[in-house]
């Protein structure tokens, strides 16, 4: 791959990266029902708000979840995969890595969050943004704290949370590579 197309590549996975995460987050924080506090509201609009209005005219929100975001994330992902036709890759597996690359997205912003909560339990629980991440989490939490109980009064819900996720990774890296 020519060294100008890698470079090209890099800055739009990156551009996407970031616009996928945001468009997933905001898809997370109304399904959640978690109102997020005014600096995380005005990023994740104003960065998104571009996509998502006019995508709700296409794809209304049904079942009260956002489904012009998450879908919005997808075409991210689609538009940033699509690159590899330039370098010959097939359209389906064009569309293949752009599912597998969704997929792993959702798993890995799953795994910041339970990341973010836990550093924020061990150096400032009472910071500004640590009740908006536990309550992003807690959809995740709740069923793991129901069969893992305390262990000595330590919650060990998160790294079995984190564990369960990387097996998924792992589930998916398998399912699409055969």
């Amino acid at each position: 791959m020519p060294v100008l197309l890698s470079i090209v590549m890099l800055i739009v996975d990156t551009v996407a990266v970031l616009l996928g995460s945001v468009l997933l987050l905001r898809f997370w924080m109304q399904a959640t029902r978690v109102r997020p506090p005014s600096s995380v509201a005005q990023f994740t609009f104003q960065l998104s708000d571009w996509l998502v209005k006019p995508m709700r005219r296409i794809v209304p929100g049904v079942g009260g979840y956002d489904w012009a975001s998450l879908l919005g994330a997808f075409l991210i992902v689609l538009l940033a995969s699509s690159l590899l036709l330039i370098g010959g890759v097939p359209v389906e597996t064009v569309l293949k890595v752009a599912l597998l690359r969704f997929l792993r997205w959702i798993l890995y912003g799953f795994m910041i969050l339970l990341v973010v909560e836990a550093i924020f339990s061990w150096v400032n629980p009472h910071a500004p943004l640590a009740p908006f991440v536990r309550a992003l989490n807690e959809p995740l939490l709740r069923p793991i704290r129901r069969v893992v109980p305390l262990v000595g009064n330590l919650d060990l819900s998160l790294l079995v949370a984190l564990v369960l996720l990387q097996i998924a990774q792992l589930v998916l890296g398998m399912a699409f590579s055969g």
